[in-house]
């Protein structure tokens, strides 16, 4: 199998950590832990480089309806979406500045509508338009406003990759035996039991009241949904599933924030650098501390 890689830029992705992220990973996987779950999928790094391991079940989830609709337009409509993006592709990369962003507000205005007006008939069109608007947008970033309407402005590249037609036609035949399912962590429950690795990689934190990147949906994802997301590591981890959380480092910003510290005292929490990747401030891309926190 080629190494498979995201179709998406994601906020908090995976990616660049991967390294630290597969120390942590259990050594009996594929042979003891046999199913995998990630209830976060978000971008997909993780479950794209589990996947060569040849799970006997994965289940996958998110609670963003475009995310899934389009890991499931890549799973059962492959053609059709390379169909779709490659002359979205061709055009957009023959226009002049001026063109491009006239072009890329038209598409995220039209996304907006369907986002709003979901019909079935237009999700392979809305798949496309998803990823579009990602490889095109300022840094990758998919963020909503109160309405869940998409804001991110026009990003500056100079021939985006919009149709990355081999990585989707692998990710396709990838995803074939995959449980792809819109839905919350809770929901993931009944798939879990002793012999499941689970990665929960859920909204970060935020490290300032400024900095906040986890509007992915229109319902925040704010500290008591963080004390009740460990409520739910604490009952899987009881069941005998091997956990894997990461999530944002209070002490950046606050040496004395012990939130997490105290919310996972009975699990094992490292710290380990990240870059940060999505700033407005380019100067201010620099490597923070994240927690990679285990249950063993």
């Amino acid at each position: 199998m080629k190494s498979l890689k995201p179709f998406v830029k994601w906020a908090g992705g995976k990616s660049q950590l991967l390294g630290e992220i597969r120390k942590r990973y259990p050594q009996n996987l594929g042979t003891y832990f046999t199913k995998f779950c990630e209830p976060f999928v978000g971008g997909g790094a993780v479950l794209f480089d589990l996947l060569p391991l040849g799970f006997d079940s994965i289940y996958i989830s998110d609670t963003n309806r475009e995310l899934i609709n389009t890991y499931n337009i890549i799973k059962s409509n492959i053609s059709a979406l390379v169909n779709q993006l490659a002359p979205i592709q061709a055009h957009f990369w023959a226009l002049n500045a001026e063109q491009r962003k006239h072009y890329y507000y038209s598409k995220r205005e039209e996304f907006n509508n369907l986002k709003s007006n979901w019909d079935e008939s237009s999700s392979l069109f809305k798949a496309a338009l998803f990823i579009f608007l990602n490889r095109t947008c300022f840094n990758g970033l998919y963020r909503v406003n109160s309405r869940g309407l998409f804001n991110v402005p026009m990003g500056a590249y100079k021939m985006p990759l919009i149709c990355d037609e081999d990585n989707l036609r692998q990710l396709h035949h990838s995803l074939q035996n995959i449980n792809i399912h819109c839905a919350s962590y809770e929901q993931s429950s009944d798939f879990i039991d002793d012999r499941t690795f689970v990665y929960i990689d859920p909204p970060y934190r935020p490290l300032t009241a400024t900095a906040n990147f986890t509007a992915y949906n229109e319902t925040p994802f704010d500290d008591a949904q963080q004390i009740a997301l460990a409520q739910f590591i604490e009952h899987i981890s009881d069941r005998g599933a091997r956990v894997l959380v990461s999530n944002s480092d209070p002490k950046n910003s606050n040496v004395s924030d012990d939130f997490f510290d105290k919310l996972y005292n009975a699990f094992k929490i490292d710290r380990v650098l990240a870059k940060r990747m999505i700033n407005c401030n380019g100067v201010s891309r620099g490597s923070i501390s994240e927690l990679l926190i285990t249950n063993s």
